[in-house]
């Protein structure tokens, strides 16, 4: 059966079922909308945060950054790998005792002020909406190459589908549907990896097969590629090029901002009981490593194979994929020398770096680019890193049915992750901004009415971030946990943990994080993207890791501010030894 009808039978299945579920799980009331009526299995709670926490960023993006930065795409892993355990083990519990329905609910009673609330929803929609992007961005690669729609068609489809069960089953909808998302990514991530790591190494065990040699070579695949990317004129694989600093400033923001996650955070309000919360987060945490552990395999491979695939091919006898990539524009060749040979190096083949289209084909049949050629560089290959992962069951040749699982499986780990985010806006929005704070005399019918038409106006939103991204899928999900660590983990920490942090303390050291890191991400990625580089940045730290310096002044605020003013009231001492009694 050709690959395109399978693609269509494959994500048709899958999009059924998430819409049969949400028809079956819909939600009556407010209970049910925000955290599923509290009702949540362990087990399958542990699989939907794996769903919810394994995004566009991790299926699609995440492999693709680490085959092309090599050792220094390992902070992803270390980063929220850790981070979830941090999350899991330090915070989840406590927020769980806690038993309201969102952070920002948490944040105005631990604080005692409708400002906190107002500020930590302030915080929560700007890290929520910045991970979003990721996410819509990831739905429309997926549907442009693989249903061959525009992008932003692409990302149009995906808005109707989440609109669909988010806004129609709340927490409870999304929670089962994302039980079968799990299930759907899981083995389209696992499938190609096994058969890739068989061709490559004859190990079945893609976390084994990134160690092996090569097959009928007596060569280690990682010996291969450090050989190969060097010779092209890139470090090699293995060795780092980032500075420690930098390394470790994007590792430990990814971490905390992991930590302070409100989307992941409220899965844990979703089980009946703290016991069953602690529960939870140990399943998820296996359902998690199963793909993170197969990460690194998978970027290895398909560098590999994608080296070998066009390095010194005739355009005309490129391979189809190479091609097909080409005609949705995440793909480009310039032929520098006029060779009519690709030739892949170090270096940008554009001035410009992303190419820009325009009609008509060049001599040997490639799509024209208005760029004028980048001339410090022989690389004549424009290759979007996020493709990387989708291309791979393509690049080495593996059969349709893989090709379609992949689609499928991308589909179900960007749809799970921006219902979940999309969620978490909506409820902000309607409990904590109308209920608890602007409009209390609502009805619970009224409510959910709002929590509804809030949702779809954040998918709306989403959209409109998915059509323009401001960079790669994973990059953009690296903002959203730098300003996740800059002013949401602090105040849930210091909110356990720390008894004398009064309001005053809080609310500036929220808004100081979020202000300074936000700033910094905007002046690098937006108004001065010519100084984006390891000169200009302040200590050598990038956007990506600057959330941990606005974590770190958060800190400093709030304690500061703390001291000027009066103590906390006796009962919010009483509530904070509540929650962390065990």
């Amino acid at each position: 059966m050709d690959t395109q009808v399978l693609t269509y039978i494959f994500v048709g299945l899958s999009f059924a079922l998430y819409i049969g579920i949400a028809i079956w799980s819909r939600a009556s009331s407010t209970n049910e909308f925000y955290i599923a009526g509290k009702g949540v299995h362990p087990v399958a709670n542990g699989m939907a945060t794996a769903a919810d926490w394994m995004s566009a960023a991790s299926f699609i993006s995440m492999a693709g950054l680490i085959a092309f930065l090599g050792k220094d795409g390992s902070v992803y892993l270390m980063g929220w790998t850790g981070g979830y355990v941090l999350l899991a083990l330090l915070l989840a519990p406590y927020l769980r005792k806690f038993g309201q329905y969102t952070v920002p609910d948490f944040i105005g009673a631990r604080y005692y002020s409708n400002a906190a609330r107002l500020v930590a929803v302030i915080c929560l929609i700007f890290v929520s909406f910045t991970y979003v992007a990721g996410q819509m961005r990831g739905v429309g690669i997926v549907f442009s190459r693989f249903l061959e729609v525009d992008i932003n068609l692409g990302v149009i489809i995906g808005m109707c589908i989440v609109f669909f069960y988010a806004v129609l089953g709340g927490m409870k909808g999304i929670t089962y549907t994302q039980v079968a998302q799990y299930c759907v990514l899981i083995f389209a991530y696992l499938v190609p990896a096994i058969f890739i790591s068989i061709l490559m190494t004859g190990n079945p065990i893609p976390q084994l097969g990134f160690g092996d040699t090569l097959v009928n070579r007596d060569v280690y695949l990682l010996d291969k590629l450090d050989t190969v990317t060097t010779e092209l004129g890139f470090n090699a694989y293995t060795e780092n090029t980032k500075s420690t600093i930098d390394i470790f400033c994007i590792t430990a923001a990814l971490m905390f901002g992991t930590a302070g996650l409100p989307h992941v955070i409220v899965r844990f309000f979703t089980v009946p009981r703290v016991s069953d919360a602690r529960k939870s987060a140990g399943y998820a945490l296996i359902f998690i490593a199963i793909l993170y552990s197969t990460a690194p395999a998978v970027s290895a491979f398909a560098r590999m194979n994608f080296i070998d695939s066009v390095q010194e091919v005739q355009y005309k006898e490129a391979p189809s994929w190479f091609k097909n990539w080409e005609n949705i524009g995440l793909i480009a060749w310039k032929d520098k020398n006029n060779d009519e040979l690709i030739q892949y190096s170090s270096g940008n083949a554009l001035e410009g770096v992303k190419p820009n289209f325009e009609n008509g084909r060049g001599v040997s049949g490639e799509r024209l680019v208005n760029n004028n050629p980048d001339l410090t560089s022989t690389n004549e290959v424009y290759i979007d890193r996020d493709i990387m992962v989708l291309a791979n069951p393509e690049i080495a040749k593996l059969p349709g049915w893989v090709v379609a699982l992949v689609a499928a499986g991308a589909l179900a780990a960007a749809l799970s992750t921006a219902a979940g985010l999309l969620l978490v806006i909506s409820a902000s929005i309607s409990h904590d901004l109308l209920k608890k704070t602007f409009m209390p005399q609502i009805t619970e019918k009224q409510e959910l009415f709002y929590a509804r038409c809030s949702a779809a106006v954040a998918i709306f939103i989403a959209g409109l971030f998915g059509i323009y991204p401001p960079g790669f899928v994973a990059q953009v999900v690296a903002f959203a946990f730098g300003l996740a660590a800059a002013t949401i983990f602090p105040a849930l920490l210091m909110g356990i943990f720390y008894k004398r942090l009064n309001k005053e303390g809080a609310i500036a050291g929220m808004l100081s994080g979020l202000v300074i890191t936000s700033a910094y991400i905007i002046n690098y990625k937006f108004v001065n993207v010519h100084l984006n580089s390891a000169d200009n940045w302040f200590l050598g730290i990038s956007p990506e890791g600057f959330g941990f310096i606005g974590m770190i002044i958060n800190f400093l605020v709030a304690f500061s501010v703390s001291f000027f003013f009066t103590k906390p009231p006796a009962d919010i001492y009483h509530l904070v030894d509540k929650i962390r009694q065990p």
